[in-house]
């Protein structure tokens, strides 16, 4: 990516308008009812709307072919508050390419820890097997159970705006969830050949083949790392992924979206996670570029970066139920801090709002670069902060030959929480000051005096949308599109609306898939 020059010579316009680490905290859990005390200068949203049902469901006849070995096992139908389903379970291994269609009255499931194809290897090229999933679909599953992407293999999951696919859980197909449901089943993984740090086997050089990540929350091994930072792992598109983040054990856990080495080839936009009881999306190494993402509820970090990961994010909501850690916790690699590809994300136009007291929104460590341009910052909790920097390895000086772009960057952002900054000692390392990690959002373009007017929980109200001075987001690089306004969604281009769910503190009004509670029901026609 372009690297944004830390002298800062960044080029506001002023316009009218405008992971879980080595050392990650464990998950809190659900522990009972959670009661949400709201801002008063941000209203609770509405009530979630009803899914839009003319009729109940009716099962499908029975399952369709794939060609993969074993091909779907017809288990039956199960019976949920919209109707009644046919249940077609996939094999534990897709061993040759096959399609998932969509059929109406008809729900896929996985069996258990679900592969695509077998790991090629780092060094391997090409790709071998490719799961393709309609627009419309709905997969199940509970337990430990997940969908992986394996080195060398796909997974197209690409949905539309009006029927985005979906990745939950039996207890939401059985109606049985409610706001503060999460831990049901794995999730979904991508596992490439980019490079990544932090390498399992000793003495492997970090960013080579021989340097391998395992996956966190696997019962048996499973490696993500090469040397192809355009790697293609497949392509998710208008897709929800609901109630995972399956707890396996002590610092091993599932997400609901996890990447290990994916590259610059796969394709991720237009993303929603829903009540992951770790990470929302976790990113291990590898390149990551993805447009239109939003994280609710989830109980560790809502985004997580690690391990030599290069990230470009821009649209991107994180909203907090009354439970979780970091908004955004980034790292490189704790203790082995220079090893290469050395972490490095932009965020630009991101609407993140923190709601539990205790931790600070965003959390940097490791010596990782980060940058968050154009975007808010809100914390509604009692006593937590906007940002904590963990050690002085993070603050040091631009250094080209370690990758190190210097000191984080903030550009023209909405600050608003009970306390700005914090310092942030790990270990030995007393880290930076609050003084010296408030000087990084001071200044700049930067509002710490900001109060925000948002609607229904991430929609811009008229302090964002005449926000300035803008940030020109072409500075950073070609992957991000010029704003007029901070936040991740403006009134005049709602880009959530139709493939999003709803929950009571984030509600996107009416739409084709209703609240997250319940499943959508289509029409009879595509």
């Amino acid at each position: 990516m372009t690297k944004l020059s830390r002298t800062l010579a960044f080029g506001c316009s002023i316009l009218a308008l405008s992971a879980c680490g080595p050392e990650e905290i464990a998950s809190p859990g659900t522990g009972g009812n959670v009661t949400i005390n709201n801002n008063t200068t941000n209203p609770p949203a509405p009530t979630p709307t009803p899914t839009p049902t003319s009729s109940l469901v009716t099962p499908a006849t029975g399952c369709p072919t794939i060609t993969a070995a074993g091909g779907l096992a017809d288990e039956g139908t199960i019976t949920g508050p919209t109707g009644t389903w046919r249940v077609c379970a996939l094999p534990l291994v897709i061993d040759e390419s096959s399609n998932l269609p969509y059929i109406p009255g008809l729900l896929y499931r996985l069996a258990g820890q679900t592969a695509i194809g077998t790991d090629q290897g780092a060094a391997s090229t090409g790709n071998d097997v490719t799961l393709s999933i309609e627009p419309g679909v709905i997969v199940y599953a509970s337990g430990s159970s997940y969908l992986a992407a394996t080195r060398g293999n796909r997974l197209n999951a690409v949905g539309t705006e009006d029927r985005p696919i979906i990745f939950t859980s039996r207890d939401n197909v059985l109606g049985l969830n409610g706001e503060n449901s999460s831990s049901q089943w794995g999730g979904v993984v991508l596992l490439g050949r980019a490079p990544v740090v932090d390498c399992v086997a000793a003495g492997a050089t970090p960013g080579s083949a021989a340097c391998e990540f395992a996956l966190e929350g696997s019962a048996t091994p499973a490696f993500g790392g090469g040397t192809n930072s355009a790697d293609n792992s497949g392509r998710l598109e208008f897709v929800q992924i609901r109630f995972s983040g399956f707890i396996l054990g002590n610092d091993n856990e599932l997400q609901g979206l996890t990447t290990v080495g994916s590259g610059s080839g796969t394709i991720i936009n237009n993303l929603q996670s829903v009540n992951s009881s770790d990470d929302g999306v976790e990113f291990f190494g590898g390149s990551v570029n993805m447009k239109r993402l939003i994280v609710y509820g989830a109980e560790d970090d809502s985004l997580d970066v690690d391990v030599g990961v290069k990230g470009q994010f821009q649209h991107v909501i994180l909203s907090q139920r009354a439970v979780g850690d970091a908004l955004v916790e980034g790292d490189s690699s704790n203790g082995r801090e220079d090893q290469l590809p050395r972490t490095d994300v932009v965020i630009a136009n991101a609407t993140m709002i923190k709601r539990t007291p205790g931790s600070a929104g965003l959390r940097i460590r490791g010596g990782m670069d980060f940058t968050v341009v154009n975007s808010v910052i809100l914390d509604l909790s009692s006593n937590s902060q906007c940002l904590r920097i963990d050690d002085a390895q993070t603050m040091r000086e631009a250094n080209v030959g370690l990758q190190d772009d210097g000191p984080p960057v903030f550009a023209s952002n909405g600050f608003q929480c009970p306390t700005l900054t914090r310092n942030g000692s790990i270990g030995n390392d007393p880290g930076p000051t609050a003084a010296q990690a408030l000087a990084l959002i001071t200044g700049n373009g930067n509002n710490t005096a900001y109060t925000n007017t948002l609607v229904s929980g991430y929609l811009n109200g008229p302090n964002e949308t005449a926000f300035t001075p803008i940030f020109d987001v072409t500075a950073l690089s070609s992957f991000f599109s010029v704003t007029t306004y901070i936040g991740a969604v403006s009134p005049d281009d709602d880009w959530t609306q139709g493939w999003t769910c709803n929950m009571q503190l984030l509600n996107f009004g009416t739409g084709n898939t209703g609240s997250c509670l319940t499943l959508p029901v289509y029409p009879a026609t595509a």
